[in-house]
């Protein structure tokens, strides 16, 4: 993949040792509209799993993960679409 993929699976890597994680670069689809950059890596998908999110609310792991991005997210990556699970959550 490319440096931003790559930074992002390290970043939440290193957050929250997920015991599921799963990134999609899905730049391509949007191709044309606003944020789209030349060379894609600029909207993403993130499923993830991981016990630091247990007890927690979904808008709560949400926050979670965006803080752990902050850099990507004001700059480079124009959306993130995120999935934030607890062990065993579906």
């Amino acid at each position: 993949m490319g440096a931003i993929f790559d930074a992002i699976q390290d970043k939440l890597t290193a957050a929250f040792r997920p015991t599921r994680l799963e990134i999609v670069d899905d730049s391509d689809r949007h191709a044309g509209h606003a944020g789209a950059r030349e060379g894609g890596e600029s909207h993403f998908n993130v499923t993830i799993e991981a016990p630091a999110f247990s007890g927690t609310p979904r808008v709560a792991r949400q926050r979670m993960v965006y803080r752990a991005l902050a850099e990507e997210l004001a700059g480079p990556v124009h959306a993130l679409s995120v999935k934030a699970l607890a062990p065993g959550e579906t």
